[in-house]
């Protein structure tokens, strides 16, 4: 398990697939805020929840410099379906192998009913136009989640 990512480190690079058969990298990105959140799966009502709030969002998201990516290990076709059931306006990456989610700390020992197993820690990263991350949210509770990235996003553009 890698370290934690926080405040002031590079944000590790990515080079994924996403939705619609394409692909994203964080160097696309310079110059420009990034918002990647992390989220255990698609199609589940948090993960739902939350990517519709980001969506929500986007126009304001634009406005502030910043392009949104949720991140989780479901596969870029598992995406389209989620992308296409719920209308969503945002870039969904794919890191089936788990070396980003990993990278960023966010591959985590959970406890569900006394078992343990590993998974995605909910967690967003709002990283800057040179690919320093800026804020960290961890543990994310899904409720107004967005609201708190958009003003952080838009208090780094200003």
């Amino acid at each position: 398990m890698a370290d934690e990512l926080s405040v002031g480190d590079q944000a590790p690079a990515f080079d994924l697939p996403t939705d619609g058969g394409g692909r994203v990298r964080l160097e696309d990105f310079r110059g420009q805020t990034v918002v990647l959140y992390l989220y255990p799966k698609d199609d589940t009502a948090g993960c739902t929840t939350e990517a519709q709030q980001f969506t929500a969002l986007a126009a304001d998201f634009k406005k502030a410099g910043a392009v949104v990516i949720g991140l989780s290990k479901d596969s870029a076709k598992r995406h389209d379906k989620f992308k296409a059931k719920y209308d969503l306006n945002l870039i969904l990456a794919s890191d089936e192998a788990g070396a980003v989610i990993e990278a960023l700390g966010s591959w985590v020992e959970k406890s569900l009913y006394g078992r343990k197993y590993m998974g995605i820690d909910r967690s967003t990263f709002l990283i800057d136009g040179s690919g320093v991350v800026r804020q960290v949210w961890r543990k994310v509770k899904v409720a107004s989640h967005a609201e708190a990235v958009l003003k952080a996003a838009q208090a780094l553009k200003s």
